[in-house]
Parts: structure tokens; sequence; C-alpha cells
């Protein structure tokens, strides 16, 4: 996403209400960025942002238009509501704060001679509250309390002052008289040029025009500083004072950034994250899920039924009683941490963060998806098929599956089971099965010829698992049974903590990631499994 900072109007009021030129037409940026007038597409409503911060949402833009100038913004600081909405009213008043960004993706753009782009189409998603403002065409209009020509008047007494106290060291005299005379002289002709904005029609046009003119002609400055005098300065500025920098400092820093060394100019950074594809088997979707509160869940379990026998006319009763066993499932923890970069999060807009969330979200994925299947039950949930009560159909060969033995297997457990269950296999198994056939050479599996169902194996659904043993001697390649026999229970959800204060001095921003859950075979008698064995 491109950001590009502008200096702008902005005026607020004491409800909060704002407005300003967030893009005046027909000038470039620091960049030489060019923005088409008709190229803008935006929602209704954008979030308003302090500098691009998505933590710092202060306020909402209710009104996104194009005028002849540029793209006007106009919206509401929620400072009823936000406290950092009220802080940010504060910085604008007191000039602190003076320009908008625009945070925007790029649709369509064309290069320009000399660098930069001429921008004919973008999407609109943000505009921040900014800091530093650095398009140097941008004007500042009025602001509440404090017109444009006390603040160009105020601006140079300012520049007075700092050329006499830079020059109290040299001798010239002369030459620093003829600054101080013509800073004098343009304080003089600012007076009369707010004088000529207070008439009327011809007059504004021109006192207009000469305030440009004057902004436009360059200062009267004996013995300039080189260019790269000015550079140390500025970057020796910001070494000490950091975003308090001035912002005439932050701009000759960004005008004269090295691209070797890239001060304030960084790298475009893509939104677009390459990745791989994480592949993790989904017992979830087939087992029974329930949540807890509780560190471990003890589910009464009948193990056996009563003793009923016949008896003839006059034949006393026997007494009988079912067993009554219990079956817990202890609840385990999986965690890890990550360590990011700042400057990586800062300059990926969000982005960096939102793939490491995600990475984690897919790690965690995979490793629960693997112990459901084959957890030893210490540190993990209890596998399904390290579960000892499962039992098991031989396959008769180490290595070639025997279509007589798969159905030998469905077929061993009871048809309440056996109808609601489903088949679970990896991929590489899967494809030696779709291999086999029955005695009238018909393939035993069979493609889904409906959307949204499974494909199936003598009937029954099949579940690709990629941690799922492969073929081999020994091995347990294919499972069948009632997945609601298999329990998963979570005590807490995947809880990602940021700490950004641990190792601050480095830089850096840890993200603590920590997932409880649990899993365990209720009732084993829904299950079999196929050895890959001769006996």
């Amino acid at each position: 996403m491109d950001r590009i900072e502008i200096k702008a109007k902005i005026d607020v009021s004491d409800a909060g209400t704002i407005e300003g030129l967030a893009w005046p037409f027909g000038s470039p940026d620091m960049v030489g960025d060019v923005i088409v007038k008709g190229s803008v597409s935006a929602p209704d409503k954008l979030p308003m942002l302090f500098a691009h911060d998505q933590a710092q949402t202060v306020g909402v833009w209710d009104s996104i238009t194009e005028s002849d100038k540029g793209i006007r913004v106009k919206g509401r600081l929620l400072v009823n509501d936000v406290a950092r909405a009220r802080e940010v009213r504060a910085m604008i008043r007191e000039g602190a704060v003076n320009g908008l960004s625009l945070g925007f993706v790029t649709r369509k753009a064309v290069a320009r001679k000399g660098g930069g782009r001429t921008i004919t189409k973008l999407d609109l998603v943000e505009v921040s509250v900014v800091a530093v403002p650095c398009h140097p065409g941008a004007q500042i209009e009025t602001v509440k309390g404090n017109t444009m020509a006390a603040k160009l008047k105020a601006k140079v007494e300012k520049e007075l002052d700092e050329d006499t106290n830079d020059n109290e060291d040299t001798n010239d005299d002369a030459e620093l008289g003829e600054r101080v005379d013509a800073l004098e002289a343009d304080v003089a002709t600012i007076k009369e040029d707010v004088a000529a904005i207070k008439g009327s029609g011809e007059e504004v046009e021109k006192g207009i025009k000469r305030l440009e003119q004057k902004l436009g002609r360059p200062a009267i400055i004996r013995n300039a500083p080189k260019p790269e005098e000015v550079e140390k300065k500025a970057f020796a500025s910001y070494l000490r004072l950091g975003n308090g920098t001035p912002a005439e400092e932050l701009k000759t820093l960004n005008v004269s950034s090295d691209p070797q060394g890239g001060y304030l100019a960084p790298a475009e950074m893509s939104t677009e994250f390459i990745r791989d594809l994480v592949e993790f088997s989904p017992v979830r979707s087939v087992a029974s899920v329930r949540t807890t509160g509780a560190p471990s869940v003890s589910y009464p379990k009948r193990t056996g039924i009563t003793n009923a026998k016949w008896k003839g006319e006059m034949q006393a009763q026997e007494g009988s009683e079912p067993a009554f066993g219990q079956a817990e499932i202890v609840v385990k923890e999986v965690n890890t941490f990550v360590d990011i970069s700042n400057q990586l999060l800062a300059d990926s807009a969000g982005q960096a963060e939102a793939e490491v969330r995600l990475a984690l979200a897919e790690d965690f994925g995979q490793k629960e998806g693997a112990a459901f299947l084959n957890g030893d039950g210490v540190l993990q949930p209890m596998g399904v098929m390290n579960d000892p009560n499962i039992l098991h159909t031989v396959n008769g060969h180490a290595t070639n599956l025997s279509a007589d033995k798969l159905i030998d297997l469905l077929y061993s457990l009871p048809a309440q089971y056996r109808n609601a269950g489903s088949w679970a296999m990896n991929g590489t198994t899967l494809a030696s099965v779709r291999k086999l056939k029955d005695g009238q050479n018909n393939y035993l599996w069979q493609p889904s010829f409906q959307a949204g169902e499974p494909e199936t194996i003598l009937g029954r659904p099949v579940v690709e698992m990629v941690d799922m043993p492969d073929v081999g001697d020994g091995n347990f390649p294919i499972i069948y049974g009632d997945w609601s026999g298999y329990r998963i229970v979570d005590r807490v959800g995947l809880s990602i903590l940021v700490n950004p204060y641990l190792l601050a001095t480095n830089g850096i921003t840890r993200i603590h990631a920590t997932r409880r859950v649990g899993g365990g075979v209720l009732q084993a008698a829904k299950f079999r499994k196929l050895k890959t064995a001769t006996a």
C-alpha cells in the first residue's frame, strides 16, 4: 500500500470536526508521484488514523471529494469517546501536527520523466493525520485561532532570530545588516498583503499572488552552508530529537536522501507475501469437539452390561451389575514465541504482524493435527493411532494392499458405527487404494459426482490426512471409524500476546503464542486399523 504525506490544510473545531486538502492536483510529491483528477476510488467512509498506526484510530472521514484544487476530506475526531483523539486535536491547534497522509493501493500508473509516477487509478483505504508533512507544493490555509498571515509573520521573525544567532561569530556586519533589512521588508510586505486580502474581488487575487511569489522567492542568505553540511546538521538533530526534529530539517533529509543510505526513503515493500503451502491433518473437522474451563475432563464410562438369564417357571432371579469406568482427557499445552524487528513492523504497514499471526495459526494447526493422530499422550494429546484399545486387521502383505482385507476391515465394525464412518489415509496410500479392484474388475474407489461430496471407498467417504503413516512393513497406513469416538477438548484457543517492552532496547517486539487443547479416544470400538504385515 502506498503512502503519500503532504502539507495540507487542517481545520479542527471544538467538537472535533476536521477538514483538509489531502492532495493538491498538478504538483508531484517528494518522490515525483502525481495523482490525476478523477483517479480516486474510495468508500463513503474511511478510518482516520494517527501516523498510519492501526492501533491509533482517532476518527472517521465522512466525506472524500475531488475539487479543481485536489482531494478534499472532511471528518470527525472522536473527541468524546477516544482520549487519543483529544490529544490529536490539541496537537493540531498548537501546530505540532499539520499534515495529512494518504494510504492507498495503486491500480494504474505510468512512469514520469525524471522519476516518480503519474497515477491514474487508485483505491484509497485510509487517511492519516501526521506530524511531518513533506509535499512541497501544498499550502497551509486558515486554522481556527491562527491565520496564515500571522504564521508567515512568525516564520519570518523566527528566521530573523535564527539567522542572527547563526552569524554571531561573523565580522561581516554589512551582510548581516542587509539580511536584517530584507527580512524586515518581508514583514512589511506581508502586512500589506494581509490588508489587501481583507478587501474583495481583484484585490484578494492580487494579495494571494503576491504571497505566493513571496513564498517562492529564494531567501537572501550570504555564505550559505554547503548541502552536505545542512544534511549533517539535520541528521544530528534527528539523532538527538527523534520525531521531535523540526519539520524543516526532516524535509532536508527527505530531499537530500542518499539512495544507498535510504534515510526516510525506504525501498517499497510489496503487500504480497510469498509463502509455502502448509498442510495439516483435518482431524478437527471430523472428530467431536468440546470446550472446557478445567485442566482435564473426566467422562463416566460404562464398560459392561447386566447379566440377564433365561429362567423357567418358579426359578429364582439372579442379580447382576453393569460395569463402569472413567475416561479422562488431560489438556496439553503447545507454545512458542517470535521476535520481529520493529522496523519491519513499521515498514510493512501492519502486514508483517498479520503474516506472523497467520504463520502461528498454520503452525499450531499442523502440530495439533499431527498430535491428534500420532500423539504419545505424555506432552501431546493421545493420538487415535496410538490408542492401545483400537483393534486392527492384518493386510497379509507388507507392501501390497489387499482389496479383500479392506472389505474385511469395513465389515468388522458394527453396522451402526460402519454406516457413520470415514476412511483416513495420506495421499500416497490413497493413490495405491485408487488402483484396487474387486472381483468384477471394478475400482473400489469412486469419485464424487456432486459438488461438496467426498470421494468414497466401498461406498464410504475418504478424508486425506497427511500425517498418517505410509504403506510399509508393520505400519498402520489406513484407519476406518466413526470419528465421533475421538474427543477434542479446547481449553484456550490460540492466544497471542504482543510484548513490545521486553526487547525494546534492541528494536525488537516479541510475540508469544499459546494453545491449550486435549484429545483422546472415548470409544475404541468405533475404530479399526489396517496393518500392512503378513501376520
